[in-house]
């Protein structure tokens, strides 16, 4: 059993983004390297984007390619990373997302819809997410220390578009979220989910009409739609030591339009 307070400041951690070098996961990526984090920007199939974003932290940052589908990949990758740093991750941020477009008008409805579509996203969300999570426990728990971080929807609580497959995928990951919370709490590891509505912009939103933009922001308190850098932001809270004691959760990052 760990001392329940163990943290380790942002600058001092080593996070993994995956899907880290593009759209959301850029932001996500930019958050922590300007905390001081040294990051592994994972990717898939954007190599240009994530080497230039490593390139441009001057040494704190790596991009790395894997596919989080497969368990062999992402502990070849870790293992990269720790020889990379020195020293093994310590955060993980759970961002990868199959091919997916968030235009409402152009998903398939309940009639219509194939389990090749819902496997796809439990293969990229779920499946990817406990790759990455078996991965860093060895590290993890030989520090005592570890985040785990998530990226959910709040479609699940909210389902106003028929996203059928990647709303069941996420909640899915909610439900993987708090019983690895549960498994993982001895070793001094936190896991949480971060979620956000319809993101101002990102390659998955760009396809959504403006219509739609401007009906959720008339709909939250702050009448905006939430920029991916605000979002971004609120990661760092989870990975932070003012969290140390927070883990299981589901944090709501949408303008207030969903009350948690």
């Amino acid at each position: 059993m760990t001392d329940s307070g163990i943290a380790l400041p942002l600058d001092e951690q080593i996070v993994l983004v995956t899907g880290g070098g593009r759209g959301l996961g850029e932001h996500l990526t930019r958050a922590f390297l300007a905390q001081g984090a040294r990051v592994v920007v994972n990717y898939l199939r954007s190599a240009g984007q994530a080497e230039a974003l490593a390139q441009a932290a001057q040494g704190r940052a790596v991009a790395l390619r894997a596919d989080v589908t497969d368990a062999a990949a992402v502990r070849e990758m870790f293992d990269a990373a720790r020889r990379h740093f020195g020293s093994g991750v310590t955060t993980v941020v759970n961002n990868a997302l199959p091919a997916f477009a968030f235009n409402g008008d152009a998903r398939p409805h309940a009639d219509t819809i194939s389990w090749d579509d819902m496997s796809r996203q439990f293969e990229g969300v779920v499946r990817g997410a406990l790759n990455t999570v078996q991965a860093a426990l060895p590290d993890m728990s030989a520090r005592g220390f570890g985040r785990v971080i998530n990226i959910g929807t709040n479609l699940f609580q909210n389902p106003v578009v028929p996203y059928h497959d990647y709303t069941a995928a996420k909640a899915a990951l909610l439900s993987l979220t708090r019983t690895l919370a549960n498994d993982l709490g001895p070793k001094g590891i936190t896991v949480n989910m971060l979620s956000g509505g319809l993101l101002r912009t990102t390659d998955a939103s760009a396809a959504t009409p403006q219509e739609v933009f401007d009906l959720i922001a008339a709909g939250t308190p702050l009448r905006r739609v939430t920029t991916p850098a605000e979002f971004a932001d609120a990661a760092l809270f989870f990975a932070s030591p003012w969290s140390r004691s927070v883990t299981g959760q589901n944090l709501v990052v949408d303008g207030g339009l969903v009350k948690n």
